[in-house]
């Protein structure tokens, strides 16, 4: 069992940057696949951005070149790294793996606020 605990959100202007921590307690997520999600009011949860157990790394189109996603295995925690925040960022970001069991693990989301 994993539990996924997401911090670091909060309002931020257009432009501004925030950095969101996923920290995971349970089990070692060293072989895990790590994501962010996010959900706006009225849409679907969508992906944001993903690494891989060797640092592979992929993302929207919509964050490519403002958001960088990062881990460090020894404080089992998973980063997301916002630069250049625009109003269309504002969502529920949600910390997610799809290994450990058949359904994957979810956190409880933390909400980022941006306004114009």
């Amino acid at each position: 069992q994993v539990q996924l605990v997401e911090s670091g959100g909060g309002l931020v202007q257009a432009g501004g940057s925030l950095r969101l921590s996923c920290a995971a307690s349970g089990s070692s997520i060293r072989r895990y696949v790590m994501s962010w999600y996010r959900q706006a009011p009225g849409k679907q949860r969508e992906l944001v951005a993903r690494i891989i157990t060797d640092g592979t790394t992929d993302y929207a189109d919509s964050v490519k070149g403002r958001f960088s996603i990062s881990r460090d295995n020894a404080k089992n925690t998973v980063y997301l790294q916002m630069n250049s925040l625009e109003p269309d960022d504002t969502a529920v970001y949600y910390c997610h793996t799809p290994d450990g069991s058949p359904f994957g693990f979810w956190g409880q989301g933390t909400q980022v606020t941006v306004s114009s």
